[in-house]
């Protein structure tokens, strides 16, 4: 008998002794577990974390944005900088298009070639994934070095922080509640 990677077997075990959920049918799939959230569910749904995570919660499209930030817009500069597969790339700028974080526009008829620029809901993401990367700076650093985002003008790594509008409060300084909405 073959050995099993640690991972393999621990995946294997957990599936093995999840409860079974009622069948979901979900398009042309049928699962007897439910493995996987349902991203349909969570694009139109009442919390906007859930909707914020089916538009660019992979990390693919966190990657890309990134990119786009930092002034990338075409498709080769994106594959070049993330090293990811042409058909993967083309189904996350197609979907980052469809929802509306990046606009394609074309820069070349023959042959024909687009660029994807950032859309302002583009841009309003960018302070989410420099705060994404604070995070991950403090957090998951385990002593590597990691790259770092540097104020232009003065040349200093920046610290980004949540604060609230209203307050100037950082917003993991204070309770909150959630409210759903009302039917």
């Amino acid at each position: 008998m073959r050995a099993v990677p640690s991972a393999v077997a621990f995946f294997i075990l957990l599936l093995r002794f999840q409860r079974p959920v009622h069948r979901v049918t979900c398009k042309k799939i049928v699962s007897r577990y439910l493995c996987a959230m349902d991203n349909e569910e969570y694009f139109s749904g009442q919390c906007p974390i859930g909707r914020a995570a089916a538009r660019a919660g992979d990390i693919w499209s966190l990657m890309i944005l990134r990119d786009a930030g930092r002034g990338m817009t075409r498709f080769e500069q994106f594959r070049l900088s993330l090293g990811v597969a042409p058909n993967i790339l083309t189904r996350r700028l197609r979907a980052l298009t469809r929802d509306g974080l990046l606009e394609k526009r074309r820069y070349c008829e023959r042959p024909p070639r687009d660029e994807y620029v950032l859309t302002q809901a583009g841009r309003d993401f960018l302070p989410i994934l420099h705060a994404l990367a604070g995070w991950s700076a403090r957090h998951c650093g385990g002593g590597l070095p990691m790259s770092r985002v540097e104020d232009v003008e003065t040349g200093l790594p920046i610290d980004p922080v949540v604060i609230d509008r209203h307050t100037g409060v950082p917003l993991g300084e204070r309770p909150l509640r959630l409210v759903q909405p009302e039917k």
